[in-house]
Protein backbone atom coordinates (compact mmCIF):
# COMPACT_ATOMS: atom_id res chain seq x y z
CA UNK A 1 0.00 0.00 0.00
CA UNK A 2 1.53 3.60 -0.73
CA UNK A 3 -0.28 7.06 -0.31
CA UNK A 4 0.81 10.47 -0.70
CA UNK A 5 -0.50 13.82 0.41
CA UNK A 6 -2.68 16.30 -1.27
CA UNK A 7 -3.07 18.86 1.51
CA UNK A 8 -2.73 18.87 4.97
CA UNK A 9 -6.11 16.96 5.27
CA UNK A 10 -6.21 14.26 2.86
CA UNK A 11 -4.22 11.56 1.86
CA UNK A 12 -4.93 10.07 -1.48
CA UNK A 13 -4.46 5.82 -2.62
CA UNK A 14 -5.79 3.97 -4.81
CA UNK A 15 -7.52 0.56 -3.99
CA UNK A 16 -6.83 -0.38 -0.70
CA UNK A 17 -7.48 -4.51 0.96
CA UNK A 18 -8.16 -5.11 4.44
CA UNK A 19 -4.99 -5.77 5.55
CA UNK A 20 -4.13 -2.27 3.88
CA UNK A 21 -6.43 -0.54 6.13
CA UNK A 22 -5.55 -2.77 9.50
CA UNK A 23 -1.71 -1.64 9.09
CA UNK A 24 -3.42 2.43 9.04
CA UNK A 25 -4.37 1.78 12.33
CA UNK A 26 -1.38 3.60 14.33
CA UNK A 27 -0.46 6.13 11.89
CA UNK A 28 -2.68 8.95 12.98
CA UNK A 29 -5.13 8.62 10.21
CA UNK A 30 -8.40 9.19 11.75
CA UNK A 31 -11.27 8.81 8.59
CA UNK A 32 -11.02 6.37 5.46
CA UNK A 33 -13.20 8.36 2.84
CA UNK A 34 -13.83 5.32 -0.16
CA UNK A 35 -15.30 7.53 -3.38
CA UNK A 36 -15.01 3.78 -5.40
CA UNK A 37 -18.49 2.67 -5.94
CA UNK A 38 -19.19 -1.44 -5.96
CA UNK A 39 -20.31 -2.30 -8.67
CA UNK A 40 -17.42 -1.46 -10.83
CA UNK A 41 -15.63 -4.39 -12.76
CA UNK A 42 -12.89 -6.77 -11.11
CA UNK A 43 -12.42 -7.87 -7.97
CA UNK A 44 -11.92 -5.99 -5.29
CA UNK A 45 -12.86 -5.29 -1.44
CA UNK A 46 -16.09 -3.75 -1.08
CA UNK A 47 -17.03 -0.33 1.09
CA UNK A 48 -18.60 -2.78 3.59
CA UNK A 49 -15.96 -4.61 3.78
CA UNK A 50 -13.47 -2.14 4.40
CA UNK A 51 -15.81 -0.20 6.42
CA UNK A 52 -15.48 -2.97 8.84
CA UNK A 53 -11.75 -3.31 8.52
CA UNK A 54 -11.72 0.86 9.44
CA UNK A 55 -14.03 0.72 12.78
CA UNK A 56 -11.85 -2.49 13.83
CA UNK A 57 -8.52 0.06 13.26
CA UNK A 58 -10.27 2.56 15.29
CA UNK A 59 -11.11 4.49 11.88
CA UNK A 60 -14.86 6.64 10.89
CA UNK A 61 -15.89 5.38 7.37
CA UNK A 62 -17.08 7.60 4.79
CA UNK A 63 -18.72 5.57 1.69
CA UNK A 64 -19.48 9.24 -1.17
CA UNK A 65 -19.29 6.86 -4.81
CA UNK A 66 -17.96 8.92 -7.74
CA UNK A 67 -18.54 6.82 -11.60
CA UNK A 68 -16.20 7.45 -13.61
CA UNK A 69 -14.85 11.13 -12.77
CA UNK A 70 -18.58 12.16 -12.54
CA UNK A 71 -17.66 14.54 -9.41
CA UNK A 72 -21.59 14.64 -7.96
CA UNK A 73 -22.12 17.07 -5.17
CA UNK A 74 -22.59 14.46 -2.44
CA UNK A 75 -18.94 13.61 -2.91
CA UNK A 76 -17.93 17.33 -3.04
CA UNK A 77 -20.23 17.77 0.83
CA UNK A 78 -18.32 15.09 1.84
CA UNK A 79 -14.88 16.11 1.25
CA UNK A 80 -15.93 19.26 2.16
CA UNK A 81 -17.39 17.85 5.35
CA UNK A 82 -14.13 16.52 6.26
CA UNK A 83 -11.70 19.36 5.58
CA UNK A 84 -13.90 21.56 8.50
CA UNK A 85 -13.42 18.73 10.56
CA UNK A 86 -9.82 17.89 10.43
CA UNK A 87 -8.62 20.83 8.51
CA UNK A 88 -6.49 22.14 11.40
CA UNK A 89 -5.24 19.04 12.27
CA UNK A 90 -0.71 18.84 12.64
CA UNK A 91 -1.31 16.49 9.67
CA UNK A 92 -3.35 15.21 6.97
CA UNK A 93 -6.17 12.77 9.01
CA UNK A 94 -8.50 11.64 6.44
CA UNK A 95 -7.46 8.59 3.97
CA UNK A 96 -9.22 9.04 0.63
CA UNK A 97 -9.47 6.14 -1.63
CA UNK A 98 -10.41 4.79 -5.22
CA UNK A 99 -9.14 2.15 -7.63
CA UNK A 100 -6.18 4.10 -8.65
CA UNK A 101 -6.91 7.51 -6.65
CA UNK A 102 -7.35 9.54 -9.74
CA UNK A 103 -11.02 10.23 -9.20
CA UNK A 104 -10.04 10.96 -5.66
CA UNK A 105 -7.64 13.85 -7.03
CA UNK A 106 -10.27 15.00 -9.24
CA UNK A 107 -12.63 15.86 -6.77
CA UNK A 108 -10.31 17.46 -4.15
CA UNK A 109 -9.30 19.38 -7.47
CA UNK A 110 -13.07 20.58 -7.51
CA UNK A 111 -13.28 21.03 -4.19
CA UNK A 112 -10.31 23.37 -4.14
CA UNK A 113 -10.92 25.23 -7.38
CA UNK A 114 -14.27 26.20 -5.84
CA UNK A 115 -12.34 27.20 -2.82
CA UNK A 116 -10.57 29.83 -5.24
CA UNK A 117 -7.74 28.27 -5.36
CA UNK A 118 -5.77 28.68 -8.74
CA UNK A 119 -5.29 25.75 -11.14
CA UNK A 120 -1.58 25.83 -11.30
CA UNK A 121 -1.52 25.53 -7.57
CA UNK A 122 -4.09 22.54 -8.16
CA UNK A 123 -2.03 20.63 -10.98
CA UNK A 124 0.93 21.02 -8.98
CA UNK A 125 0.10 19.63 -5.65
CA UNK A 126 -1.86 17.05 -7.69
CA UNK A 127 1.27 16.02 -9.15
CA UNK A 128 3.28 16.23 -6.56
CA UNK A 129 0.94 12.95 -4.71
CA UNK A 130 1.21 11.16 -8.08
CA UNK A 131 -1.47 12.33 -10.16
CA UNK A 132 -1.45 14.30 -13.07
CA UNK A 133 -3.94 16.45 -14.03
CA UNK A 134 -3.00 19.08 -16.87
CA UNK A 135 -5.28 17.36 -18.80
CA UNK A 136 -7.97 18.96 -16.84
CA UNK A 137 -6.58 22.01 -16.34
CA UNK A 138 -9.03 23.77 -18.93
CA UNK A 139 -12.12 22.90 -17.09
CA UNK A 140 -11.03 23.45 -13.45
CA UNK A 141 -9.91 27.11 -14.90
CA UNK A 142 -13.65 27.09 -15.82
CA UNK A 143 -15.33 26.33 -12.97
CA UNK A 144 -15.24 29.59 -11.21
CA UNK A 145 -15.24 31.96 -14.66
CA UNK A 146 -18.85 32.00 -15.88
CA UNK A 147 -22.39 31.04 -13.66
CA UNK A 148 -23.87 27.73 -14.84
CA UNK A 149 -26.30 28.21 -17.47
CA UNK A 150 -30.21 27.68 -17.02
CA UNK A 151 -31.09 23.92 -18.40
CA UNK A 152 -33.51 23.88 -20.69
CA UNK A 153 -35.98 21.16 -21.80
CA UNK A 154 -34.17 18.53 -23.33
CA UNK A 155 -34.67 17.83 -27.29
CA UNK A 156 -35.25 14.11 -28.08
CA UNK A 157 -32.54 12.14 -31.08
CA UNK A 158 -32.24 8.62 -32.12
CA UNK A 159 -28.81 9.39 -32.66
CA UNK A 160 -26.62 12.34 -30.75
CA UNK A 161 -23.02 12.37 -32.34
CA UNK A 162 -21.02 14.84 -29.87
CA UNK A 163 -18.03 16.47 -32.91
CA UNK A 164 -18.30 17.60 -36.19
CA UNK A 165 -14.66 16.80 -37.42
CA UNK A 166 -13.59 13.84 -39.34
CA UNK A 167 -14.37 11.54 -37.32
CA UNK A 168 -18.18 12.64 -36.46
CA UNK A 169 -19.54 13.33 -39.72
CA UNK A 170 -18.09 10.85 -41.06
CA UNK A 171 -19.91 8.56 -38.63
CA UNK A 172 -23.13 10.82 -39.22
CA UNK A 173 -22.76 9.57 -43.12
CA UNK A 174 -22.06 6.12 -42.31
CA UNK A 175 -25.40 5.98 -39.62
CA UNK A 176 -27.83 7.64 -42.48
CA UNK A 177 -26.05 5.61 -45.52
CA UNK A 178 -27.52 2.07 -43.35
CA UNK A 179 -30.84 4.11 -41.86
CA UNK A 180 -31.74 7.53 -43.74
CA UNK A 181 -34.72 8.04 -41.55
CA UNK A 182 -32.61 8.20 -37.84
CA UNK A 183 -33.21 11.57 -36.21
CA UNK A 184 -29.68 12.73 -35.62
CA UNK A 185 -27.86 15.45 -33.92
CA UNK A 186 -24.36 16.45 -34.81
CA UNK A 187 -23.28 19.04 -31.53
CA UNK A 188 -20.26 21.25 -33.04
CA UNK A 189 -19.28 24.80 -32.30
CA UNK A 190 -16.94 25.67 -35.19
CA UNK A 191 -18.44 27.58 -38.31
CA UNK A 192 -15.28 25.59 -40.27
CA UNK A 193 -13.73 22.84 -41.09
CA UNK A 194 -9.87 21.85 -41.84
CA UNK A 195 -8.45 19.34 -44.11
CA UNK A 196 -5.78 18.55 -41.35
CA UNK A 197 -3.80 15.87 -43.23
CA UNK A 198 -3.30 18.82 -45.57
CA UNK A 199 -1.08 21.01 -43.14
CA UNK A 200 2.18 19.14 -43.35
CA UNK A 201 2.16 20.00 -47.53
CA UNK A 202 0.78 23.27 -46.33
CA UNK A 203 3.77 24.12 -44.38
CA UNK A 204 6.18 22.85 -46.93
CA UNK A 205 4.73 24.98 -50.07
CA UNK A 206 3.52 21.67 -51.54
CA UNK A 207 -0.34 22.39 -50.88
CA UNK A 208 -2.45 25.84 -51.14
CA UNK A 209 -3.85 26.81 -47.89
CA UNK A 210 -7.17 27.17 -49.27
CA UNK A 211 -7.74 24.22 -50.03
CA UNK A 212 -7.57 23.06 -46.16
CA UNK A 213 -10.68 24.71 -44.90
CA UNK A 214 -14.27 24.58 -45.75
CA UNK A 215 -17.84 25.70 -44.21
CA UNK A 216 -18.99 22.82 -41.38
CA UNK A 217 -22.37 24.22 -42.58
CA UNK A 218 -21.54 22.60 -45.88
CA UNK A 219 -20.26 19.24 -44.91
CA UNK A 220 -23.08 18.65 -42.77
CA UNK A 221 -25.03 15.79 -44.25
CA UNK A 222 -28.60 16.12 -45.40
CA UNK A 223 -31.34 15.17 -42.36
CA UNK A 224 -28.95 15.84 -39.72
CA UNK A 225 -29.85 18.25 -37.72
CA UNK A 226 -26.56 20.80 -36.72
CA UNK A 227 -26.82 21.53 -32.79
CA UNK A 228 -23.88 24.90 -33.15
CA UNK A 229 -22.90 25.03 -29.51
CA UNK A 230 -20.02 22.68 -27.24
CA UNK A 231 -20.85 19.95 -25.07
CA UNK A 232 -20.33 20.88 -21.37
CA UNK A 233 -21.41 17.40 -20.22
CA UNK A 234 -22.60 13.95 -20.13
CA UNK A 235 -25.14 12.35 -18.20
CA UNK A 236 -24.97 8.71 -19.78
CA UNK A 237 -27.68 7.41 -16.53
CA UNK A 238 -30.09 9.71 -17.98
CA UNK A 239 -29.32 9.24 -21.57
CA UNK A 240 -28.54 13.26 -22.02
CA UNK A 241 -25.79 15.61 -23.12
CA UNK A 242 -25.90 19.19 -21.75
CA UNK A 243 -24.53 21.84 -23.47
CA UNK A 244 -22.50 25.07 -22.38
CA UNK A 245 -25.11 27.11 -23.09
CA UNK A 246 -27.66 24.92 -21.23
CA UNK A 247 -29.66 23.24 -23.91
CA UNK A 248 -29.95 19.00 -23.20
CA UNK A 249 -29.95 16.91 -25.74
CA UNK A 250 -31.65 13.51 -24.90
CA UNK A 251 -30.62 10.14 -27.17
CA UNK A 252 -31.26 6.35 -27.68
CA UNK A 253 -27.44 6.23 -28.61
CA UNK A 254 -24.29 8.64 -28.34
CA UNK A 255 -20.70 8.83 -30.10
CA UNK A 256 -18.60 11.03 -28.96
CA UNK A 257 -15.88 11.97 -30.95
CA UNK A 258 -14.61 15.68 -30.09
CA UNK A 259 -10.73 14.81 -31.19
CA UNK A 260 -8.64 16.05 -28.77
CA UNK A 261 -6.67 18.97 -27.56
CA UNK A 262 -3.74 20.84 -28.76
CA UNK A 263 -2.32 22.25 -25.37
CA UNK A 264 -0.44 25.20 -26.64
CA UNK A 265 0.27 26.22 -23.14
CA UNK A 266 1.72 23.08 -21.95
CA UNK A 267 5.10 24.50 -23.22
CA UNK A 268 5.77 27.47 -21.68
CA UNK A 269 6.09 30.93 -24.09
CA UNK A 270 4.34 28.47 -26.81
CA UNK A 271 1.52 30.39 -27.70
CA UNK A 272 3.22 33.98 -27.19
CA UNK A 273 6.15 32.72 -29.44
CA UNK A 274 3.96 30.90 -32.73
CA UNK A 275 4.02 32.78 -36.07
CA UNK A 276 6.99 34.76 -34.76
CA UNK A 277 11.05 34.21 -34.25
CA UNK A 278 11.21 31.72 -37.00
CA UNK A 279 8.82 29.65 -34.25
CA UNK A 280 6.45 27.25 -36.68
CA UNK A 281 4.12 24.77 -35.72
CA UNK A 282 1.92 22.97 -38.74
CA UNK A 283 -0.22 21.94 -36.00
CA UNK A 284 -2.22 25.42 -36.15
CA UNK A 285 -4.02 26.05 -39.81
CA UNK A 286 -3.52 29.15 -39.17
CA UNK A 287 0.31 29.92 -38.74
CA UNK A 288 0.71 26.76 -41.34
CA UNK A 289 1.59 29.13 -44.08
CA UNK A 290 4.47 30.73 -41.30
CA UNK A 291 5.63 27.77 -41.50
CA UNK A 292 6.66 27.81 -45.29
CA UNK A 293 7.50 31.64 -45.23
CA UNK A 294 10.41 30.54 -42.81
CA UNK A 295 11.58 27.24 -44.73
CA UNK A 296 12.22 29.84 -48.02
CA UNK A 297 13.94 32.38 -45.38
CA UNK A 298 16.71 30.18 -43.92
CA UNK A 299 19.62 30.09 -45.91
CA UNK A 300 21.99 29.18 -42.71
CA UNK A 301 22.11 28.36 -39.21
CA UNK A 302 20.12 26.17 -36.80
CA UNK A 303 16.54 23.84 -37.27
CA UNK A 304 14.99 22.42 -34.33
CA UNK A 305 12.44 20.11 -34.88
CA UNK A 306 10.39 18.45 -32.12
CA UNK A 307 8.13 15.91 -31.06
CA UNK A 308 5.76 15.54 -27.37
CA UNK A 309 5.49 12.34 -25.66
CA UNK A 310 2.98 10.38 -26.87
CA UNK A 311 -0.65 9.73 -27.48
CA UNK A 312 -0.71 12.63 -30.66
CA UNK A 313 -2.28 13.20 -33.87
CA UNK A 314 -0.33 11.60 -36.86
CA UNK A 315 2.55 10.83 -34.57
CA UNK A 316 4.75 10.77 -37.87
CA UNK A 317 3.85 14.20 -38.65
CA UNK A 318 6.66 16.15 -36.63
CA UNK A 319 8.98 14.39 -38.67
CA UNK A 320 7.27 15.00 -42.43
CA UNK A 321 8.14 18.14 -41.27
CA UNK A 322 11.61 18.01 -41.14
CA UNK A 323 12.23 15.98 -44.31
CA UNK A 324 9.87 17.90 -46.66
CA UNK A 325 12.12 21.12 -45.40
CA UNK A 326 15.26 19.64 -45.49
CA UNK A 327 14.15 18.25 -48.85
CA UNK A 328 13.14 21.92 -49.78
CA UNK A 329 16.98 23.26 -47.98
CA UNK A 330 18.92 20.05 -50.29
CA UNK A 331 17.24 21.14 -53.29
CA UNK A 332 18.05 24.85 -52.49
CA UNK A 333 21.74 23.68 -52.23
CA UNK A 334 21.70 25.69 -48.31
CA UNK A 335 21.13 22.06 -46.33
CA UNK A 336 24.75 21.72 -45.57
CA UNK A 337 25.14 25.44 -43.88
CA UNK A 338 22.05 24.14 -41.56
CA UNK A 339 22.40 21.82 -38.63
CA UNK A 340 19.07 20.18 -38.29
CA UNK A 341 17.88 18.61 -35.67
CA UNK A 342 15.33 16.26 -34.29
CA UNK A 343 13.83 16.12 -30.27
CA UNK A 344 11.78 13.26 -30.02
CA UNK A 345 10.36 13.24 -26.13
CA UNK A 346 10.54 9.43 -27.25
CA UNK A 347 12.89 6.91 -27.48
CA UNK A 348 11.89 5.62 -30.64
CA UNK A 349 11.70 7.39 -34.67
CA UNK A 350 8.51 5.68 -35.46
CA UNK A 351 6.37 3.23 -33.31
CA UNK A 352 6.30 0.10 -35.61
CA UNK A 353 9.78 -1.16 -36.41
CA UNK A 354 9.91 -2.50 -39.72
CA UNK A 355 9.17 1.20 -40.96
CA UNK A 356 11.97 2.52 -38.62
CA UNK A 357 15.44 1.72 -41.19
CA UNK A 358 14.14 3.48 -44.07
CA UNK A 359 12.89 6.76 -41.74
CA UNK A 360 16.69 6.52 -40.07
CA UNK A 361 18.20 6.89 -43.67
CA UNK A 362 16.43 9.76 -44.54
CA UNK A 363 17.67 10.88 -40.96
CA UNK A 364 21.05 10.28 -41.90
CA UNK A 365 20.51 11.53 -45.53
CA UNK A 366 19.57 15.08 -44.24
CA UNK A 367 22.29 14.98 -41.89
CA UNK A 368 19.69 15.20 -39.00
CA UNK A 369 20.68 14.98 -35.75
CA UNK A 370 18.37 12.32 -33.47
CA UNK A 371 17.75 13.27 -29.98
CA UNK A 372 15.69 10.85 -28.34
CA UNK A 373 13.80 11.83 -24.96
CA UNK A 374 14.18 15.16 -25.20
CA UNK A 375 11.11 17.05 -24.14
CA UNK A 376 10.62 20.97 -25.39
CA UNK A 377 9.85 22.36 -21.80
CA UNK A 378 9.87 26.06 -22.74
CA UNK A 379 10.21 28.17 -25.81
CA UNK A 380 12.08 31.62 -25.64
CA UNK A 381 10.57 33.37 -29.01
CA UNK A 382 12.59 36.61 -28.77
CA UNK A 383 15.88 35.31 -27.68
CA UNK A 384 15.42 32.11 -30.30
CA UNK A 385 16.19 29.93 -27.72
CA UNK A 386 14.85 26.36 -26.72
CA UNK A 387 14.50 24.17 -23.91
CA UNK A 388 15.04 20.53 -23.60
CA UNK A 389 14.43 18.33 -20.59
CA UNK A 390 16.15 14.77 -21.52
CA UNK A 391 15.84 11.83 -19.39
CA UNK A 392 18.93 9.12 -19.56
CA UNK A 393 19.16 5.63 -19.38
CA UNK A 394 19.65 5.55 -15.72
CA UNK A 395 16.75 8.21 -15.25
CA UNK A 396 18.71 10.58 -14.65
CA UNK A 397 17.42 14.24 -15.87
CA UNK A 398 19.53 17.08 -17.68
CA UNK A 399 17.99 20.35 -18.69
CA UNK A 400 19.40 22.44 -21.41
CA UNK A 401 18.95 25.40 -23.46
CA UNK A 402 19.42 25.26 -27.57
CA UNK A 403 19.66 28.49 -29.54
CA UNK A 404 17.45 28.08 -33.16
CA UNK A 405 17.37 30.21 -36.10
CA UNK A 406 14.28 27.82 -36.98
CA UNK A 407 12.08 26.05 -35.05
CA UNK A 408 9.12 23.67 -35.99
CA UNK A 409 7.16 22.48 -32.47
CA UNK A 410 4.63 20.44 -32.12
CA UNK A 411 2.22 20.97 -29.35
CA UNK A 412 1.36 18.25 -25.96
CA UNK A 413 -1.96 16.53 -26.68
CA UNK A 414 -4.81 15.60 -24.40
CA UNK A 415 -8.19 14.49 -24.12
CA UNK A 416 -10.99 17.54 -24.06
CA UNK A 417 -11.57 18.25 -20.89
CA UNK A 418 -15.24 17.54 -20.67
CA UNK A 419 -14.62 14.29 -21.24
CA UNK A 420 -11.17 13.53 -19.13
CA UNK A 421 -13.50 14.77 -16.36
CA UNK A 422 -16.71 13.06 -17.09
CA UNK A 423 -18.20 9.20 -15.98
CA UNK A 424 -17.29 8.00 -19.41
CA UNK A 425 -13.45 8.96 -19.40
CA UNK A 426 -10.59 6.01 -18.20
CA UNK A 427 -8.02 6.33 -16.18
CA UNK A 428 -6.02 8.69 -18.53
CA UNK A 429 -8.80 10.86 -19.41
CA UNK A 430 -9.91 9.38 -22.60
CA UNK A 431 -12.55 7.65 -23.68
CA UNK A 432 -13.34 4.35 -22.57
CA UNK A 433 -14.13 2.02 -25.07
CA UNK A 434 -13.69 -1.37 -26.27
CA UNK A 435 -10.92 -1.65 -28.79
CA UNK A 436 -12.88 -4.01 -31.16
CA UNK A 437 -16.38 -2.67 -31.08
CA UNK A 438 -15.46 0.94 -30.01
CA UNK A 439 -18.73 0.71 -27.38
CA UNK A 440 -18.30 2.03 -23.96
CA UNK A 441 -17.39 -0.67 -21.61
CA UNK A 442 -19.80 0.40 -18.76
CA UNK A 443 -22.83 2.29 -21.32
CA UNK A 444 -24.16 -0.21 -23.91
CA UNK A 445 -25.33 2.76 -25.95
CA UNK A 446 -21.99 4.70 -26.32
CA UNK A 447 -19.69 5.01 -28.75
CA UNK A 448 -16.15 6.55 -29.69
CA UNK A 449 -14.36 7.51 -32.68
CA UNK A 450 -11.81 9.61 -33.62
CA UNK A 451 -9.36 10.68 -31.89
CA UNK A 452 -10.65 10.89 -28.37
CA UNK A 453 -10.67 7.33 -28.07
CA UNK A 454 -8.27 5.75 -25.37
CA UNK A 455 -7.49 2.95 -27.53
CA UNK A 456 -4.08 2.08 -28.66
CA UNK A 457 -4.25 3.02 -32.61
CA UNK A 458 -2.16 5.90 -34.04
CA UNK A 459 -4.96 8.83 -34.23
CA UNK A 460 -4.87 9.42 -37.92
CA UNK A 461 -7.35 10.38 -40.46
CA UNK A 462 -7.13 6.81 -41.60
CA UNK A 463 -8.37 5.48 -38.30
CA UNK A 464 -11.24 7.83 -38.32
CA UNK A 465 -12.34 6.52 -41.51
CA UNK A 466 -12.07 3.08 -40.02
CA UNK A 467 -14.29 3.79 -36.93
CA UNK A 468 -17.08 5.62 -38.60
CA UNK A 469 -18.30 2.45 -40.40
CA UNK A 470 -17.50 0.20 -37.59
CA UNK A 471 -19.41 2.33 -35.15
CA UNK A 472 -22.45 2.44 -37.47
CA UNK A 473 -22.87 -1.28 -38.19
CA UNK A 474 -22.46 -1.54 -34.05
CA UNK A 475 -24.59 1.26 -32.67
CA UNK A 476 -27.72 0.13 -35.01
CA UNK A 477 -27.40 -3.46 -33.65
CA UNK A 478 -27.18 -2.12 -30.26
CA UNK A 479 -30.42 -0.19 -30.88
CA UNK A 480 -32.58 -2.99 -32.53
CA UNK A 481 -31.23 -5.34 -29.56
CA UNK A 482 -28.45 -7.21 -31.97
CA UNK A 483 -25.14 -8.37 -31.07
CA UNK A 484 -22.74 -6.45 -32.62
CA UNK A 485 -21.23 -7.34 -35.68
CA UNK A 486 -18.35 -5.51 -36.76
CA UNK A 487 -14.60 -5.23 -35.30
CA UNK A 488 -12.17 -2.75 -35.82
CA UNK A 489 -8.38 -4.07 -35.95
CA UNK A 490 -6.69 -0.68 -35.38
CA UNK A 491 -6.11 -0.03 -38.95
CA UNK A 492 -4.47 3.45 -38.85
CA UNK A 493 -2.06 5.13 -41.74
CA UNK A 494 0.51 7.43 -41.86
CA UNK A 495 1.51 8.53 -44.97
CA UNK A 496 5.31 9.35 -44.36
CA UNK A 497 6.48 12.28 -46.80
CA UNK A 498 10.05 11.59 -46.81
CA UNK A 499 10.65 13.65 -49.53
CA UNK A 500 8.94 16.00 -52.19
CA UNK A 501 7.52 12.91 -55.10
CA UNK A 502 8.43 10.31 -52.24
CA UNK A 503 6.08 8.77 -49.48
CA UNK A 504 6.23 5.52 -47.46
CA UNK A 505 2.75 4.55 -46.97
CA UNK A 506 2.69 3.34 -43.35
CA UNK A 507 -0.76 1.37 -43.12
CA UNK A 508 -0.76 -0.87 -39.33
CA UNK A 509 -3.02 -2.24 -36.42
CA UNK A 510 -3.10 -3.11 -32.92
CA UNK A 511 0.09 -4.20 -31.75
CA UNK A 512 1.83 -2.69 -34.93
CA UNK A 513 0.44 -5.22 -37.30
CA UNK A 514 1.20 -4.27 -40.75
CA UNK A 515 -2.21 -3.74 -42.64
CA UNK A 516 -0.90 -2.93 -46.38
CA UNK A 517 -3.79 -2.23 -48.64
CA UNK A 518 -1.58 -2.59 -51.36
CA UNK A 519 0.48 -5.96 -51.95
CA UNK A 520 3.73 -3.91 -52.38
CA UNK A 521 6.63 -3.42 -49.81
CA UNK A 522 5.02 -0.57 -47.55
CA UNK A 523 8.76 0.45 -46.16
CA UNK A 524 9.66 1.49 -49.82
CA UNK A 525 9.46 5.70 -50.39
CA UNK A 526 7.00 5.64 -54.16
CA UNK A 527 5.97 8.08 -56.39
CA UNK A 528 2.51 6.58 -56.39
CA UNK A 529 1.90 6.49 -52.57
CA UNK A 530 2.28 10.84 -53.76
CA UNK A 531 0.01 10.83 -55.94
CA UNK A 532 -1.92 9.25 -53.54
CA UNK A 533 -0.98 11.88 -50.46
CA UNK A 534 -0.95 15.18 -52.38
CA UNK A 535 -3.88 14.45 -54.97
CA UNK A 536 -6.29 11.28 -54.13
CA UNK A 537 -6.79 11.62 -50.87
CA UNK A 538 -8.40 15.54 -50.31
CA UNK A 539 -10.95 13.78 -52.50
CA UNK A 540 -11.24 10.48 -50.30
CA UNK A 541 -11.87 12.71 -47.71
CA UNK A 542 -14.36 15.43 -49.05
CA UNK A 543 -15.71 13.27 -51.40
CA UNK A 544 -16.12 10.00 -49.85
CA UNK A 545 -15.46 9.57 -46.34
CA UNK A 546 -17.86 12.41 -45.41
CA UNK A 547 -20.59 11.66 -47.55
CA UNK A 548 -20.62 7.88 -46.19
CA UNK A 549 -18.73 6.39 -48.91
CA UNK A 550 -16.47 3.41 -47.52
CA UNK A 551 -13.61 2.75 -49.90
CA UNK A 552 -11.05 0.81 -48.33
CA UNK A 553 -13.29 1.57 -45.02
CA UNK A 554 -15.33 -1.63 -44.62
CA UNK A 555 -15.26 -2.75 -41.09
CA UNK A 556 -14.57 -6.57 -40.58
CA UNK A 557 -16.61 -9.33 -38.56
CA UNK A 558 -16.34 -10.24 -35.50
CA UNK A 559 -15.19 -13.46 -35.20
CA UNK A 560 -18.18 -15.70 -33.77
Amino acid sequence: MSYAALDGTFWVAGQLSADDVAALKDTGLKVLLCLRPDDEEGEYATSETLRAAAEAAGLSFVHAPIRGLDINPAALEALAALEAAHGAAPHPEVLAYCRSGRRVAVAWAHLKRGQGLAVDAIVAKAQQAGHDLTPMAEGLAALASAPAPVEQAPEAFDVVIVGGGSAGLGTAASLLKRRNYLRLAVVEPSEVHHYQPGLTLVGTGHFNPNNITRREADLIPDGVTWVKGAAARFRPESNEVVLEDGRVLAYQALVVAPGLTLDWDGIDGAREALGKHGVCSNYSPEHAPYTWAQIQKLRKGRALFTQPSMPIKCAGAPQKALYLACDRWRKAGVLGDINVQFHNAGGVLFGVAHFVPTLEGYMKRYGAELCFTSTLTAIDGPGKTAHFKRTGADGTVEESAVPFDFLHFVPPQKAPAFVASSPLADEAGWLAVDPETLAHPKYDNVFGAGDVVGTSNAKTMAAARKHAPTVAENLLARLDGRPMPMAYDGYGACPLTVEAGRVVLAEFGYGGKLLPTFPIEPAVPRFSQWILKRHLMPYIYWDLMLKGHELFAQPERRSA
